[in-house]
């Protein structure tokens, strides 16, 4: 184990069963953990609640710890300061209500629903002028997400069956849909 980092030491001997590892890596880190909790919250009872929460997390994460990636002591004081970052903001402390942003509305604005309708509209009417295995094909693939092997035991067919269905399928729906870039709103794509 690396000496440049004696705590990843601790937490990957903790990880591989050993009990004193964690009393002594608790020992070395809690404290530091506390300090810093308390000079960000101004409030030991709550900077203990964010300790015990950091080295729960730390506990947590030793089975998949990459030792050489980042110093436990590190990520320790970047979990710390982000629960109590997070604590802050929660009692409003955190920052001013001036400062903070107005969130973005997650929902598609009127123009873009309607053009979203429109093109899924000629993507259907498209889709049903393929023969049906190749419409069936592209459909799987491409609106459903499926990978070529799943859609070849739901068509019952190899998946170069597939591949070749779904690349032939696109072509004729390139040549289909090809007059309408301007009209769907794909004339810079």
């Amino acid at each position: 184990m690396p000496s440049h980092d004696p705590d990843g030491a601790l937490l990957l001997a903790y990880a591989n069963g050993d009990p004193l590892a964690a009393r002594d890596l608790t020992a070395r880190l809690a404290p530091r953990v506390l300090l810093q909790a308390v000079r960000m919250l101004a409030d030991r009872a709550e900077a203990e609640d964010v300790t015990q929460e950091a080295m729960l997390r730390l506990w947590r994460s030793a089975a998949g710890w990459r030792q050489g990636e980042a110093k436990v002591s590190t990520w320790l004081y970047r979990v710390t300061v982000n629960l109590c970052t997070d604590r802050l903001r929660h009692r409003g402390r955190g920052m001013a209500l001036d400062d903070v942003t107005e969130p973005e509305d997650p929902a598609q604005s009127a123009a873009a629903a309607m053009q979203e309708r429109t093109r899924l509209q000629a993507l259907s009417d498209a889709l049903a002028q393929l023969p049906e295995r190749q419409a069936q094909a592209v459909a799987l693939r491409h609106l459903e997400g499926l990978g070529n092997p799943e859609i070849a035991v739901i068509m019952d067919i190899t998946t170069e069956a597939v591949e070749s269905l779904t690349a032939r399928g696109r072509r004729a729906l390139a040549t289909i849909l090809a007059g309408r870039k301007a009209e769907l709103g794909y004339e810079d794509d």
